[in-house]
């Protein structure tokens, strides 16, 4: 078994694309995952499941928001070591956490597309794409950034963004579940929430 994320992009923002979390525990426990939890009101949940089941369960969470939603939106899912990675790799130190954005994908082109965001930079802002995300530092605020504007619209289609804060709480309730963390042991039958 392994520790995994599911990321939703565009849901609850707004009027449109509402998913209620305690829909989306029920609908991935349908899908036969384990220890399932969300987390804030954003679209997250972490999950166990077989090892090597990442590169086909977006599909499958995809295509059940669809008939059970009648919404389509992207869906990123993660391994607990590829979201560790995703910690690891943040080149910036940020006092405010809200002020770093960390935009994940399924596949890399989505990723590299967002080295259009260089030209729509203010001269204290940053961008950084690395293997498994890109980071935007906006240290004047999310909000004021040109930058930050065109990644959460269109040229961010492919990806889907979280808040370093967010980023560390999902990280953090990886590594609660036992298949997150190698010394716990196996994960038997379960759910709970953090919402």
């Amino acid at each position: 078994m392994e520790a995994f994320v599911a990321l939703l992009r565009g849901i609850n923002v707004g009027r449109g694309n509402r998913v209620p979390m305690a829909g989306f525990r029920t609908l991935l426990e349908q899908q036969g995952y384990e220890q399932v939890s969300t987390l804030l009101n954003s679209g997250n949940a972490v999950f166990c499941a077989p090892s090597g089941i990442g590169g086909m369960a977006h599909k499958a969470i995809s295509h059940a928001l669809v008939e059970t939603f009648g919404i389509s939106v992207p869906v990123i899912v993660k391994s607990a070591p590829q979201f560790a990675a995703v910690v690891a790799a943040n080149p910036y130190a940020v006092a405010e956490p809200s002020r770093l954005l960390v935009a994940l994908a399924s596949r890399a082109e989505d990723l590299n597309a967002l080295a259009a965001l260089e030209p729509l930079l203010s001269p204290s802002e940053a961008l950084h794409i690395a293997e498994h995300a890109a980071y935007l530092h906006c240290p004047a605020g999310v909000s004021a950034s040109k930058a930050a504007s065109s990644l959460l619209g269109k040229l961010g289609r492919g990806v889907t963004t979280r808040n370093w804060s967010t980023v560390l709480k999902i990280a953090a309730a990886l590594s609660r579940l036992p298949a997150g963390n190698p010394s716990r042991p196996n994960p038997l039958r379960g759910t709970a929430s953090l919402t």
